[in-house]
């Protein structure tokens, strides 16, 4: 029998997200397989961190893609993008804290993304939308750790799920949103 390898991330990815220190042994009985199984496909948990990393990059991009991102307004686009990826939040939180991820030589996928979402806030800045004193790159990033933190909140049940969108976009627009000045 094959191994279904997007059965086996997914379940990973489930149980890392409610659980970011979850062995191996609990990733391999989440997913249905044995441990020995696991580390053929998955030599260690880096490894598997590392293909949780392209599926995260992979499922941004395809969010990325549905949010439309070139159409309406930019805050508009921004409100279309947090509403596709709530769907990848989880993952993305685990991926968030995986040190790892960020030494260099990483994932160009990451640099795909950061570029895609900072044009938003660029083309924001550029129709007079968004302040200019924050830079795109903070805004950024600044929507990554709102994303995190959201996802994170909603496991805890400290957030809803329907108020995912509607909280991390507005925190960040309306921090991000240029004001005339008194």
């Amino acid at each position: 029998m094959a191994l279904d390898r997007d059965h086996v991330l997914r379940s990973a990815a489930a149980l890392l997200t409610r659980k970011s220190t979850a062995t191996m042994d609990e990733v391999a009985k989440a997913a249905g397989i044995s441990r020995a199984t696991l580390h053929r496909h998955f030599a260690g948990r880096d490894a598997l961190v590392r293909a949780l990393e392209a599926l995260g990059i992979a499922e941004c991009e395809a969010a990325l893609d549905r949010a439309r991102l070139d159409e309406g307004s930019a805050s508009e686009a921004v409100r279309r993008m947090v509403r596709e990826i709530q769907p990848a939040a989880g993952l993305l939180a685990f991926l968030y804290g995986e040190n790892q991820l960020w030494e260099a030589d990483g994932d160009p996928g990451w640099l795909r993304l950061d570029t895609r979402i900072g044009a938003v806030f660029v083309r924001g800045q550029q129709s007079g939308e968004f302040r200019i004193d924050l830079t795109p790159v903070w805004l950024t990033e600044a929507l990554y750790g709102l994303i995190a933190s959201c996802a994170w909140a909603m496991h805890d049940g400290r957030v809803a799920p329907k108020d995912f969108t509607h909280m991390i976009a507005e925190l960040l627009l309306g921090g991000a949103l240029r004001r005339e000045e008194s």
